[in-house]
């Protein structure tokens, strides 16, 4: 049985990749592994010699990488770096989770994997930094673009998610202002997991769009979490200029999910559908 080393394990989607993946999976935590620790990260890896490594370890609170390039290059770029020379001693495929913020929102339709990348942000630079080291360096590597993820583990850096931000704000009464501005494709980690899986079942490398198909902005979905969870709060709709975020975020990055669909057959429910399971089988 092929192991596959899970990078970062008890995040959002390090989480549901181990339990998508059961006995084949790895499980690497934090405490069990600190990827900025070059030699340690090379003996630990060497030692269990996996046969797919799957990074999801990341620096991606986007207004502190701002305020911290050096560390987020050191976490998400040169920390990669490492990991391609690990798994290029060993002939593993790395998997490198990236992210929808490698764009510049320029475009009015869902980004493909053939878009070129303008990052707007130190975080989208660092991850798009991370994309090329890959393409340039690793025997064998399959980047996955996610964005907005939403899943049981929530985000501890982020102190949740966003669903379940807006459901506590929600039950404690508390009106709510939501940026209308900026279009993004929600996700849950539960069906991106399962896609992720399939990918490397499949033996596929290169470039996948794994998202949630459909996309809306930030208010539009806080609307349909408060619907669905039965709150009756009023829900102002704001522009990103009257909230005071250091990192400029990309007005529309919306993925499309088409490549997974020809190449593998995998077709992603919509972001609603996502919701609502999200919902029922998690919070509420």
């Amino acid at each position: 049985m092929a192991k596959i080393a899970i990078i970062g394990s008890t995040g959002q989607l390090g989480s549901e990749l181990l339990s998508e993946l059961g006995e084949r999976a790895i499980p690497l935590s934090h405490e069990d592994i600190e990827i900025t620790d070059h030699e340690s990260t090379r003996e630990l890896l060497l030692s269990l010699s996996p046969s797919v490594i799957i990074n999801t370890a990341a620096y991606h609170k986007v207004d502190l990488c701002e305020e911290n390039p050096l560390k987020t290059f050191e976490v998400n770029t040169i920390a990669l770096k490492n990991l391609i020379e690990i798994s290029n001693e060993f002939d593993a495929l790395l998997v490198y989770i990236s992210t929808d913020y490698v764009f510049d929102g320029a475009k009015s339709s869902p980004y493909s994997e053939e878009d070129v990348p303008n990052p707007l942000n130190v975080y989208g630079l660092s991850k798009y930094a991370g994309e090329i080291l890959l393409r340039n360096h690793a025997r064998s590597y399959l980047i996955v673009r996610v964005a907005s993820l939403f899943g049981k583990g929530g985000s501890k850096l982020k102190g949740g998610n966003f669903v379940r931000t807006i459901l506590r704000k929600a039950s404690s009464g508390e009106n709510l202002r939501v940026v209308n501005d900026i279009v993004m494709s929600p996700t849950y980690a539960k069906d991106a997991s399962k896609a992720i899986v399939k990918l490397i079942e499949e033996g596929k490398v290169g470039i996948y769009h794994v998202v949630n198909s459909g996309y809306c902005t930030w208010y539009e979905f806080a609307k349909e979490i408060v619907r669905l969870g039965g709150y009756n709060v009023r829900i102002e709709a704001i522009s990103s200029s009257e909230l005071s975020m250091k990192a400029k975020r990309p007005s529309f990055s919306a993925l499309s999910n088409e490549k997974l669909k020809r190449d593998i057959g995998f077709e992603m429910p919509h972001w609603k559908d996502a919701l609502s399971r999200y919902l029922e089988e998690v919070v509420l």
